[in-house]
């Protein structure tokens, strides 16, 4: 069902393809699972059944606003498509917020809340905030995908008893609570996403892993609005591409040179046999020029003959914009956004990433040996002298994330396990420490 209504609308033919069938079963059934999965697994840990008082809204972190609000559009959207007999835009809206708001965004961003710290006001704001797009979900999808909507409603309501009724479907279908609408956070969470959806892939090309932290980023602002929306959310951007420093750049200066060439293919259709011309003049835009262009149409005029008779505009999508390459930085664009990713490490950056690396090392082996959430270990740790004064230097975070009291370093360790860090051979003892 959901991958009919999806794919085409119900009155348009539909060419059946069992691949389709499984990428919906594997991109939108498959991260709604595991959401549910991950907030099982934590509220279990933690006793969470939503008896304590509804937090309210502008009580809740800027994250948890953020999704509420994203939650509160979607139902707004859903609702409005299915009133118009639009249900493939409404369930593709759904499996945009599934996918990347709730399950690539929010759960990510907010995964340490789940499992770090004391029950109280901000882990008790996340379970709130998680179990309520949960279960609205389940309202949202019931028409179309009705045993898989009962199946998440019945998991979630058994334990709260907060809906009255034993079946998704004897409730009411889900209301937008305009008032938690905010659409001034959604825009700057979306540039959020923007500036790290630009980043991120700049660390996959040099190498850098995300666990590698970096020190800084250069991000041109083409005016005061965006300067001041990147400041409210920088701490997020900060977190999720591990990165110590965002600099704002004025628009006025030119650290970051654009060039500018003609989109012959968008052009040529408007332009004909002027194409050649307006070619030249784009290549000599400035980078105000093309700063003015992402954001209006532009006046081409001027540029050819005096006797032109009808006004050319060009947009953002009529020109290919690069940069110039500056020393230790890589660079990438997007519509109106640049940033200068700053790839130099220096030897204090490789230690903290070679202890996150190790991090994740230990984690995998609590994994493999099937230790709880909760459970503390001992680690021994048998190294070269170099990597143990990394360690050591990062003692304090490795324990606290890997719920060790000290890390034991050793000579020799014949019954450990060797693992890899960054091309270091590590051997190392984790024992699950008695209660």
């Amino acid at each position: 069902r959901w991958y009919m209504i999806t794919n085409a609308a119900p009155w348009d033919n539909l060419k059946f393809d069992i691949e389709g069938i499984k990428e919906v079963q594997r991109k939108f059934f498959g991260t709604l699972y595991n959401t549910y999965q991950f907030f099982a697994l934590y509220s279990n840990v933690d006793g969470f059944n939503y008896d304590d008082k509804d937090i309210p809204f502008n009580e809740r972190p800027e994250i948890d606003r953020w999704i509420i609000s994203s939650l509160n559009s979607l139902t707004k959207t859903v609702t409005l498509a299915l009133d118009d007999y639009e249900p493939t835009q409404a369930f593709r809206a759904v499996e945009v917020f599934v996918d990347e708001k709730l399950s690539n965004w929010y759960v990510r961003l907010c995964r340490r809340r789940f499992w770090k710290g004391e029950y109280e006001h901000d882990k008790i704001c996340a379970y709130q905030t998680l179990y309520t797009c949960l279960e609205k979900l389940a309202g949202l999808i019931a028409p179309v995908s009705p045993f898989f909507a009962d199946w998440l409603f019945n998991n979630l309501n058994s334990i709260t008893g907060r809906i009255k009724v034993n079946s998704v479907h004897l409730s009411d279908y889900p209301l937008a609570n305009k008032e938690n609408i905010d659409i001034a956070l959604e825009e700057r969470m979306q540039l959020a996403q923007d500036v790290s959806s630009l980043i991120l892939p700049l660390r996959k090309k040099v190498n850098l892993k995300v666990r590698q932290p970096l020190q800084k980023v250069l991000i041109p602002a083409i005016d005061q609005k965006v300067a001041s929306n990147i400041r409210l959310v920088e701490n997020i951007i900060k977190s999720e591409t591990n990165i110590k420093e965002i600099n704002i750049i004025p628009a006025e200066e030119n650290f970051i040179r654009k060039k500018a060439k003609a989109n012959f293919k968008t052009l040529g259709k408007k332009l004909g046999q002027k194409m050649k011309l307006a070619a030249e003049v784009i290549q000599g835009f400035s980078d105000a020029d093309i700063e003015t262009i992402q954001k209006t149409d532009y006046l081409l005029n001027p540029a050819f003959e005096e006797k032109q008779e009808e006004p050319v505009y060009i947009s953002a999508e009529d020109i290919e914009v690069s940069t110039d390459k500056i020393e230790g930085f890589e660079i990438t664009s997007k519509g109106s956004l640049t940033v200068a990713l700053d790839i130099t490490l220096n030897p204090s950056l490789v230690n903290e990433g070679l202890a996150r690396e190790f991090v994740n090392r230990i984690q995998n082996i609590r994994k493999e040996q099937n230790l709880e959430l909760t459970d503390k270990i001992f680690v021994k740790v048998s190294v070269s002298d170099l990597v143990k004064a990394s360690l050591t230097d990062f003692n304090e975070y490795i324990c606290a994330e890997i719920l060790a009291e000290n890390l034991q370093f050793t000579p020799a360790l014949p019954a450990g396990t060797t693992i890899e860090v960054n091309d270091e051979k590590i051997i190392v003892l984790v024992s699950k420490k008695d209660k």
